[in-house]
């Protein structure tokens, strides 16, 4: 059997020819992606990607995280930034078009924490990017009983989406900043902005220094509450990795790598992980892309 005759089923991972539903095109080069993917869509989880190829002349598909999976309709949603060939090809596909794509692929967000599984307050962290698989659990995150989480989203360039104050209140923070997300408000979830540009009602600085002014503003009980999960650059998941050592807060964080296979065959993605004193080189596509933060992020060691 070969790759075009889908959708078919391997280890988890299916394959089918999407049909685009849905393709808008956002400032700085972002766009958003509907395929008509119900497998897929069925099977997706927080956290998970899947992974595309842009065009049909070009082989080497591209990973991107899953912002949205609409079970019953059948579709999923895609925020992706066009940075190369692979992409810009991808940003010229129209509604109609088809796209093979391979998924779910990887390890999902779990909630753990405390009290039947979870805790009471997940804190969700999304940079860039690295803001898909957040909005994606938030979505999840309307369906788990007793939970109430907010959503902090920052970026260096316009987000991709209209900016609006939010009328959920949320303590602790700044008066000033009250830029959201307007699905999040729609779905009655709290979000706060911040950005490094000049944007009405964020915060005018890192999305980490944000959430670092939250974590202060509650009490020892409230604090234990929260669980962390953050996506984005790097720098910020360490930056997100060294708030959750400080104030011992579990946390799990979706990486982001270049991949070739994502399916494990080529280990092209490894990373180095941490467990136990030992270092492990483990792949994002299979064995991620949601690791435990101290995993990747070990507390330093000591002078």
């Amino acid at each position: 059997m070969n790759e075009s005759e889908s959708p078919r089923r391997e280890s988890g991972i299916m394959l089918e020819e999407a049909v685009v539903l849905l393709h808008e095109h956002h400032a700085a080069a972002q766009h958003t992606l509907r395929l008509q993917a119900p497998r897929i869509a069925a099977a997706a989880r927080p956290g998970q990607f899947a992974h595309l190829r842009c065009a049909p002349a070009l082989a080497m598909r591209r990973p991107m995280s899953i912002m949205r999976a609409e079970r019953r309709r059948g579709w999923i949603d895609i925020l992706y930034k066009a940075h190369g060939l692979g992409t810009d090809r991808l940003a010229q596909r129209a509604v109609g078009d088809v796209v093979s794509v391979l998924g779910p692929i990887g390890k999902p967000f779990t909630l753990r924490g405390r009290h039947s599984g979870r805790r009471a307050r997940p804190l969700l962290i999304g940079g860039g990017v690295g803001i898909p698989p957040l909005v994606f659990l938030a979505d999840h995150l309307r369906g788990v009983a007793g939970a109430s989480p907010l959503v902090l989203m920052g970026s260096e360039v316009p987000f991709p989406f209209s900016v609006r104050p939010s009328r959920i209140l949320v303590d602790g923070l700044p008066p000033e900043v009250i830029a959201c997300m307007p699905l999040l408000e729609d779905w009655g979830i709290a979000s706060r902005l911040a950005s490094g540009g000049d944007l009405r009602g964020c915060f005018h600085g890192h999305v980490t220094e944000l959430a670092r002014r939250w974590l202060e503003s509650l009490d020892r009980r409230e604090r234990a509450a929260v669980e962390i999960f953050a996506c984005g650059p790097r720098a910020m998941l360490r930056a997100v990795a060294a708030l959750a050592r400080q104030y011992k807060l579990p946390c799990q964080i979706a990486l982001e790598e270049y991949m070739a296979c994502a399916v494990g065959g080529c280990a092209g993605c490894a990373v180095a992980t941490h467990r136990d004193g030992e270092v492990a080189m483990r792949r994002v596509c299979v064995d991620g892309p949601v690791f435990a933060a101290e995993e990747i992020f070990p507390r330093p060691a000591a002078a």
